[in-house]
């Protein structure tokens, strides 16, 4: 068994990071999401907006 440690941090740093973690999870969310959409093939093709 692993022994826990403890750190004290400032209210302030704990909301940022747990903010950033929030952040992490939702964009991996929506990356997994679209790659199924690409495995299934529910993709449209898309116009790029600038022009040669």
């Amino acid at each position: 068994m692993v022994a826990m440690e403890t750190i004290t941090i400032s209210k302030t740093e704990y909301e940022t990071l747990k903010k950033k973690a929030e952040l992490d999870e939702g964009l991996l969310i929506k990356l997994v999401r679209g790659l199924e959409d690409i495995k299934e093939g529910r993709i449209k093709p898309w116009k790029s907006k600038f022009t040669n």
